[in-house]
């Protein structure tokens, strides 16, 4: 799949310029990475999965098996250059969102979400280091946990750009993480996120590189209809002054934000929303409150990387693991992206309109199908996969509405109010007075 996306030749090299020099060996940089891709793709995700899929692969090819014990593909995977996944992952991203056709974005302009969101990992010590647990919970109760900031397109859904960090600590909140990728969007670019990046800084630095806004008001900033330049009923623009230097920004870059913005400001669909859309026959509080109501589409693509493809709860042990382990998911994640856009596109259809855990499910059900499928009667396959997943149209209901409630109860086990050590010397003693008891 990778190899389809990106030509080999220049994947190649970019294996040579991340990973360098490197032995002919069971476990190169590719076949690991590959073998990662398939882990964190199939529904095991176990390291001894992805072994016995690697055993599987060379006996098919007619090479010296390999041993299943998964200290070398573990070891490699250590190996592997945390760049080249992310250089991949987001080199994927940008191929699909510059390949799409133009039909597909908003008024001609391409859509970036933003949204973040948070995964927690292995209670090792190097994590909490690195990725501190939730301050209300005691030592050895709590798990770290990272928080992931992504800009997805609209159009297709790839990942364009994501940033980890902490979810505790300075400079750890989301917006901060997208300050520091907001130099990753282009002029022209149409920005839709939630309220809590509607700060006046980052608005302000985002109207700089020349991208456009849609965002829900923040709800400490009052809207007074009543001021500024009336558009229409609950529609107006207002002049916002900049406030003062917030102690995480330097003087320069203080100085470097204009003195004033000037916001549209619109109340629709019961919420208030400013944009820097300001002139409203250009574009109506309708188109305004239909493309804010498609923000919706960046929660439902985190989900499917968290729930479909479990990274809710990672596996790896030591923070540069972590981020390896997220940058494989968002780079498997935009393989299937791609492979679904492929599919819209023959069908006539726009990506959304697919489900991506149906586009999913085909692409594990026709893995062995397609590995060991005769050259000749590849691109055949190929076109019945495309077919398939063109059939995964997801219904049309607008107007859905459902609980975030769960109905079924959990299982009535006791929380863990110590730290585990502590609890299974408790369960020991208790156990060896048993038996003793019983042996007399």
């Amino acid at each position: 799949m990778l190899g389809e996306v990106i030509p080999a030749k220049a994947l190649l090299q970019w294996v040579q310029e991340e990973a360098g020099d490197f032995r002919e060996r069971i476990y190169s940089p590719l076949s690991t990475l590959m073998l990662f891709i398939e882990q964190v793709l199939s529904a095991d995700q176990s390291c001894s999965d992805a072994v016995a899929r690697g055993l599987s692969a060379r006996v098919a090819l007619g090479q010296t098996p390999c041993s299943l014990n998964n200290g070398p593909y573990c070891r490699a995977r250590a190996r592997l250059p945390v760049g080249l996944v992310e250089r991949l992952g987001r080199e994927v991203g940008a191929r699909l969102s510059a390949s799409e056709p133009r039909a597909w974005h908003w008024r001609g302009r391409p859509v970036k979400l933003v949204d973040g969101t948070s995964v927690s990992m292995p209670d090792t010590r190097a994590n909490q280091q690195s990725f501190p647990q939730h301050r209300g919970q005691g030592t050895g109760l709590g798990f770290p946990l990272a928080r992931v900031v992504a800009i997805v397109s609209l159009s297709c859904g790839a990942v364009l750009e994501w940033a980890i960090g902490a979810c505790e600590g300075k400079q750890s909140a989301e917006t901060a993480l997208l300050w520091a990728l907001a130099h990753k969007l282009r002029a022209g670019d149409v920005v839709v996120a939630d309220r809590c990046y509607a700060g006046y800084f980052m608005i302000a630095r985002l109207r700089q590189l020349g991208v456009d806004v849609v965002i829900r008001q923040h709800q400490r900033r009052h809207t007074d209809f009543r001021r500024g330049l009336s558009l229409g009923t609950r529609d107006h623009t207002v002049s916002w002054i900049r406030p003062q230097r917030p102690v995480w920004m330097d003087e320069a870059s203080y100085r470097s934000m204009p003195e004033t913005v000037t916001m549209r400001e619109t109340r629709a669909g019961g919420w208030t929303l400013v944009s820097s859309f300001i002139d409203a026959r250009e574009v109506s509080k309708q188109e305004l409150l239909a493309l804010y109501r498609s923000r919706w589409q960046v929660e439902l693509d985190l989900g499917a990387i968290k729930t479909v493809m479990q990274m809710d709860v990672l596996r790896c042990k030591s923070p540069s693991m972590v981020q390896k382990e997220i940058a494989v998911h968002l780079l498997a994640y935009n393989l299937v992206r791609s492979v679904m856009a492929q599919a819209a596109y023959l069908a006539g259809l726009l990506p959304r309109q697919l489900s991506f855990k149906g586009a999913l499910q085909l692409l594990r059900a026709f893995e062995q199908n397609l590995r060991h499928s005769p050259c000749a009667r590849l691109a055949i396959r190929q076109a019945h996969l495309l077919g398939a997943i063109a059939q995964t149209k997801v219904p049309y209901r607008p107007w859905r509405v459902e609980p975030r409630e769960v109905k079924r109860r959990p299982k009535p086990f006791k929380r863990l109010a110590e730290p585990r050590n502590i609890v299974r010397a408790r369960l020991l003693k208790q156990q060896e007075r048993y038996r003793d008891a019983f042996l007399r």
